[in-house]
């Protein structure tokens, strides 16, 4: 069978050379097929294939290059989320435990209230209390969020739309005009960081700000943005922001007044209206179409909130409330027992009217006649009878000047001291109708003379205190020593120090004019000691009261019988001696004016059954003014707060009246005698001020019938033969 079968011999692959070697393919391997490389046919259908191929390749190339994009943005993304993460990591392992994370407590507001209740002043490293929204006007939690964060109530703390629109608005404006934090953002920086801008300060920020949003709600948030943030000229949240620029609560804002505020987070310090007032009106425009932008407002509320005039805030705050509040402030720690380490409110003693009424009559008296008198500053306190400051005005602008010059300033009171010199005189025996012959004198080397160097011969001491003859003064000194009248003016109420020679007579030693004003109190409450006193009640915000005093058990410190006479000899002072610029024309008044050396200083210090006032005008370089006395420009302010004080008020008699010689009135009102029972009746109250149940703190009426004592028997009738220089020291009245 091997041998019938056919022989196969391998065939292996060749190439034949012809011609010149060349290698050639026969016609029918050609693309074409069998027709030929010449055929227009094949030649057409050749060209169309290359174009398919061309386009295909292209789509495939376009795909390919998006495939390829969406991969290396991935992975670009990826290496980019694992670095980020690598920071958080990083950073956020460098910050305590989120377990021991705590909002810090906002530095501690002292809110400073008048009798009424009305707010005078805030205190404290803020300058405002801290509210919740429901008690701050609607707009202005709106307008922050229109030009802050638009996205607040729907973020999660990082607002990466916020913040690519940012970019993209910056990048469109060539300059940095939008910023991406949220406010969650910027609550977390201002309550846990630095102000630096680092890498690792924004990474905290973020996570901090992803512990709020976890740990409270998007209004708790807002509620603690608005009472920390600050809003320029030392203003720390809203309430302290809305009294510092409109001297309104934050509940009384309205729309303009809220885009102003809202404006001022982009450059607090820069946009202030106390420093460019054009530039906060402007950005407050942006805020209001911020405000349209989100639906808050309408095109209607915007264009009558564009009708109201600018906000210019002046560069300090003012109102003389202030003053008080300072004094506050002065006093609180003492009366606490400690620093301040909580919010509290102080209720104080001071009228809100009154207290408007005082700042309108200094700044009235000046404005209309300091330039002519060369008068640049006054000063006010006005206390009823249990020493409670109802008013108190430390100057003429308490945005130009804090100094207060009613309990801090001491000057020369002049003869506005000359009531302690004769109530010393009286304790020792003499009365109203007691002689002196009023003639030049020499004490020493002191020649003390009138004030218009006339003599009169003998007069009465009533008659001698009314006109204010500084020689009669000099010799009540000398008779009754000056460490008796020292002592008399120390029992009712002077503290500083006084120099106890003989020109005290003269009121030659300083003393403040709320300590001065103080000092006469007695002579209208019936013979008690007025301590002044500002702070009524001190309290937390939860009502726990820390002090308490109402001053009801003051100490007597004047006889019946001598407040009788005094105040018959300071009423006649009033209605036909120095003072008779103050007269009232339907309430009884008292008092005593006051001039310094050289018309440095003048003063007026008077009272009625409800009030006891001190007026000063001056400079505060004691220069000389252009011969203001105290009883013109003092006197006249005196009388214009007194006459507002008393509007509505009931009338009342001073206690004990002593009709004296010459008193216009010829009124024989008994005096007191020391065994007489004394019946007291509630006077009426002046402003908003409750009648007080502290002994001599009501009008009086008396019992018994003593009638006019006899002429005294210690006349001094020697005439004086000394011849009378000028005094360098002072002249009085």
């Amino acid at each position: 069978m091997a041998k019938k079968r056919k022989k196969q011999t391998r065939i292996e692959p060749s190439m034949s050379r012809r011609g010149s070697g060349g290698l050639r393919a026969r016609a029918g391997d050609r693309v074409a097929g069998g027709h030929g490389s010449g055929g227009r046919k094949g030649k057409r259908k050749s060209a169309s294939g290359r174009r398919k191929s061309r386009s295909g390749s292209a789509r495939r190339g376009l795909t390919g290059f998006l495939q390829r994009s969406v991969y290396w943005c991935f992975v670009i993304g990826l290496w980019l989320a694992i670095g980020v993460g690598g920071l958080v990591a990083y950073y956020g392992a460098k910050m305590p435990s989120a377990t021991t994370w705590t909002v810090p407590e906002r530095p501690p507001n002292v809110k400073i209230v008048s009798s009424d209740g009305r707010t005078l002043a805030n205190r404290g490293a803020t300058g405002g209390e801290a509210l919740t929204l429901s008690r701050m006007s609607p707009y202005i939690p709106q307008a922050v969020v229109a030009i802050e964060d638009r996205r607040f109530y729907s973020h999660f703390g990082f607002d990466p739309i916020g913040l690519a629109r940012a970019m993209v608005h910056n990048v469109m404006a060539g300059r940095m005009e939008q910023g991406g934090s949220t406010l969650t953002q910027q609550l977390a920086k201002n309550l846990f960081l630095s102000p630096e801008r680092t890498v690792e300060r924004k990474v905290q920020e973020v996570l901090l700000a992803f512990w709020l949003e976890y740990n409270f709600t998007k209004d708790q948030i807002l509620e603690m943005y608005l009472n920390r943030v600050y809003f320029g000229s030392g203003s720390y949240g809203v309430e302290a922001a809305s009294r510092r620029y409109f001297k309104k609560p934050a509940r009384d804002v309205n729309l303009a007044q809220a885009a102003l505020l809202a404006g001022l987070l982009k450059a607090p310090s820069r946009l202030s209206p106390a420093r460019n007032p054009d530039a906060a009106e402007a950005r407050a425009q942006l805020v209001l179409e911020a405000m349209r932008d989100e639906g808050f407002v309408t095109d209607r509320e915007i264009t009558t909130a564009m009708t109201q005039a600018p906000t210019r805030a002046k560069s300090y705050w003012t109102g003389a409330e202030n003053y008080g509040a300072d004094l506050v402030m002065d006093r609180i720690e003492a009366l606490i027992g400690g620093k301040v380490t909580r919010d509290l409110i102080v209720d104080t003693t001071i009228d809100f009217r009154l207290q408007q009424q005082a700042e309108k009559t200094i700044r009235g008296a000046i404005d209309h006649s300091g330039r002519k008198l060369n008068v640049s500053q006054g000063a006010l306190v006005s206390i009823d009878g249990s020493g409670a400051i109802r008013a108190l005005v430390g100057g003429y602008d308490y945005s130009v000047s804090q100094y207060d010059r009613a309990t801090k300033a001491k000057r020369q009171p002049g003869s506005a001291f000359k009531p302690f010199v004769y109530t010393a005189a009286l304790e020792m025996g003499r009365t109203p109708e007691s002689v002196r012959n009023d003639a030049p004198i020499r004490i020493g080397k002191w020649t003390p003379s009138n004030y218009d160097e006339k003599y009169r011969g003998p007069v009465t001491l009533s008659e001698a205190l009314s006109k204010s003859l500084n020689t009669i003064a000099a010799q009540l000194v000398m008779e009754a020593g000056a460490d008796n009248v020292a002592k008399t003016a120390r029992r009712l109420g002077i503290e500083s120090k006084l120099q106890t020679n003989a020109s005290i007579a003269l009121g030659t030693s300083e003393v403040t004019l709320t300590e001065l004003t103080a000092a006469y109190a007695p002579f209208m409450n019936g013979g008690y000691k007025a301590t002044p006193h500002i702070i009524k009640r001190v309290r937390t915000t939860d009502g726990k009261v820390l002090y308490e005093n109402t001053y009801d058990n003051p100490p007597r410190v004047l006889r019946p019988e001598i407040i009788a006479m005094m105040n018959g000899m300071l009423v006649r002072a009033v209605n036909d001696g120095t003072g008779r610029k103050a007269r009232l024309a339907s309430h009884q008044a008292a008092g005593k004016t006051g001039t310094s050396q050289a018309f440095r200083d003048a003063l007026f210090i008077g009272y009625t059954a409800h009030l006891t006032t001190g007026v000063w005008f001056g400079n505060d370089d004691s220069k000389p003014t252009r011969n203001v006395t105290g009883g013109a420009m003092p006197a006249l302010a005196w009388k214009s707060f007194m006459q507002a004080a008393h509007s509505g008020s009931s009338i009342a008699r001073l206690p004990g009246q002593y009709a004296v010689p010459s008193d216009p009135s010829r009124v024989a009102v008994p005096m007191t005698r020391p065994d007489e029972r004394v019946v007291r009746r509630p006077a009426g109250a002046i402003g908003d001020a409750p009648a007080h149940s502290w002994p001599g703190g009501v009008a009086q009426e008396r019992t018994g019938s003593t009638s006019r004592r006899p002429p005294p028997a210690d006349v001094d009738t020697r005439n004086g033969d000394e011849t009378t220089t000028l005094l360098d020291i002072l002249l009085g009245n």
